[in-house]
């Protein structure tokens, strides 16, 4: 009798492939993420964020001529949760997504899928980063020779229990940084004591996170244009002699210290009415010392991003 019990209670180690799930099976399934807030672990305290990390799929972006480029893209997208509730449903948060996923992106494209996610999740507050690499076709120094560089940037877009909402575009430049100072103690030993030597120099990188003022559009093309404007010696991708050689005149014309660098990209940005807000990090991965020498620097309005930054490591390149 008991090994009868034991047979009708065990169950079966099997996939049934066809078995189909009805509206019926499906509401009575346990939904424990909407259990009641007796079902609580720990202290029943609202969470600022909640959500999901790097899923990814396929978006197109616009190009600053208005064509849309595919790219892989990776997602973060969290909601607020209140007190008294236990969890969200974080699928339901990648399939808001997906019926976005027709869209030609831009930074204003996250206003509507954040709204969306704040009706279909029942929350006040949400939040979006989208991660993705965007080639630029650059042209070699003198050779002519054209070929595809790489930038990795981010939109990131918020929106509050009011319904406002911030749309930034995050922006990573690499260049050479000539020590000005080893260039001229070369040319001190060259001048007095007929000494060859070569100036040290180092590859560098810029993270911009601009926020971008309502109304304006900012694309990623002028976020490589503002910082190129500003630094004059990004790294480069075909290189023959001749455009090594003109790489070399470049270091030598643009030498600059980190604090150079911070100040350059401020003085670029902070003129472009477009750009509501920034915050700036540069990293000069020192080839001279064991460390390296870093920057940051802010709009500094009242409020607004607050040169915070302290993630070198995700700099280095």
């Amino acid at each position: 009798m008991n090994q009868d019990k034991t047979d009708r209670t065990q169950p079966e180690a099997n996939y049934e492939e066809n078995f189909s799930a009805d509206s019926n099976y499906r509401s009575s399934l346990p939904d424990v993420q909407n259990a009641p807030k007796d079902a609580i672990r720990g202290a029943n305290v609202p969470i600022a964020q909640v959500g999901i990390h790097n899923f990814k799929l396929p978006l197109k972006f616009k190009t600053q001529d208005g064509s849309a480029r595919e790219l892989q893209a990776s997602i973060t997208a969290t909601v607020s949760l209140a007190a008294d509730c236990k969890g969200v449903n974080m699928s339901r948060i990648m399939r808001v997504f997906y019926l976005f996923t027709d869209e030609i992106f831009t930074p204003d494209t996250l206003r509507t899928i954040l709204a969306k996610m704040k009706e279909q999740l029942e929350t006040s507050r949400a939040r979006i980063k989208i991660s993705f690499e965007y080639p630029i076709l650059q042209k070699s120094l003198r050779s002519g020779h054209r070929a595809w560089q790489y930038y990795k940037c981010a939109y990131e877009g918020f929106i509050d229990e009011r319904g406002a909402f911030k749309k930034n575009v995050q922006f990573d430049f690499i260049y050479s940084s000539a020590c000005p100072c080893s260039a001229e103690l070369s040319e001190h030993a060259r001048r007095t004591r007929n000494v060859y030597c070569v100036p040290h120099s180092q590859r560098s990188k810029a993270r911009v996170l601009a926020e971008i003022a309502d109304g304006a559009s900012v694309s990623i093309e002028d976020m490589h244009a503002l910082c190129l404007e500003a630094l004059k010696t990004e790294t480069q991708t075909i290189v023959r002699r001749e455009d090594e050689q003109a790489f070399a005149e470049l270091n030598g014309a643009y030498a600059k210290f980190i604090e150079d660098a911070t100040r350059l990209l401020y003085q670029e940005f902070d003129a472009d009415k477009r750009i509501a807000d920034f915050e700036i990090a540069c990293i000069h991965l020192e080839s001279l010392h064991s460390h390296d020498a870093v920057g940051v620097i802010c709009k500094g309005l009242p409020n607004g991003l607050s040169a915070n930054f302290s993630d070198f490591e995700d700099l280095l390149c």
